[in-house]
């Protein structure tokens, strides 16, 4: 089982759908008298929180042309949790016709029943002053109540789209306002968000069953058992895998 080969890419889209939610978020600047003269949109990227602290506090150098500029929006995986409560039959198996232009060679793809995991995410919004972050909040906030949900292709092959539920846990709020006057002021706003997604199996091509044998014995001695009766259930015609066909049963017996 191990060993196999397969890659669904289930947990990458579901990751992708995250971070695009955040993607276009913009901010504006206003003077004195309330003209707006300035609107930015606001970078994302993926990484560590700390990663980003410690750019902010390094000083531009030979590697380094400037300084990291804010604000910024950054997010990263914390952890992966197996969710039972979304367990459903790990028999079932989700079926569809394999895609050819032979119809000699039609086939069914099967893939059994997801496997439900919790993605914990973290996203932090990191700005210079307490407008530009507020800015940024009150854009995210409005749409989780306490979940967002995106639609994702998650198995494209066999056609299966997902709603995707992305729940909003909790927010924190930090201000480092603390230091000398060299020390660059940064508000970091953390909000923690769960993923309610699923893991997918390989996909498996078969042709279609199209008939079944079955013998009945008196008894089964060590050697050359006697058989009595033979059941056979058989397609009518040729059987495709999207073909909506009949059986023909019949039974030979011996005496």
């Amino acid at each position: 089982m191990l060993g196999q080969y397969f890659y669904n890419e289930s947990l990458r889209k579901t990751i992708i759908a995250f971070g695009s939610l955040f993607n276009d978020i913009q901010i504006t600047r206003k003077d004195s008298s309330g003209a707006e003269v300035q609107t930015m949109k606001v970078p994302l990227a993926y990484g560590p929180k700390q990663k980003f602290i410690t750019r902010l506090t390094q000083d531009p150098g030979a590697t380094q042309a400037v300084a990291l500029t804010l604000p910024r929006i950054g997010f990263e995986i914390q952890s992966f949790d197996y969710d039972p409560s979304r367990k459903l039959n790990r028999t079932i198996r989700q079926k569809k016709v394999a895609n050819t232009n032979d119809k000699k060679l039609k086939q069914m793809s099967t893939q059994y029943t997801p496997v439900p995991y919790n993605m914990q995410f973290e996203l932090f919004v990191m700005a210079k002053n307490s407008d530009d972050g507020i800015q940024i909040i009150e854009q995210i906030l409005p749409f989780f109540q306490p979940e967002y949900t995106v639609s994702i292709k998650e198995v494209p092959d066999m056609d299966i789209v997902r709603d995707v539920p992305f729940v909003l846990n909790s927010v924190g709020y930090e201000d480092t306002y603390e230091g000398d006057f060299q020390t660059r002021r940064a508000i970091i706003y953390t909000l923690s968000f769960t993923a309610k997604s699923y893991v997918y199996g390989p996909v498996t091509t078969a042709k279609p069953i199209t008939k079944v044998q079955a013998d009945t014995y008196s008894d089964l001695p060590a050697t050359a058992p006697t058989r009595v009766q033979r059941f056979t259930v058989e397609a009518t015609g040729t059987g495709d895998a999207d073909d909506n066909f009949g059986f023909n049963e019949s039974t030979s017996e011996w005496v």
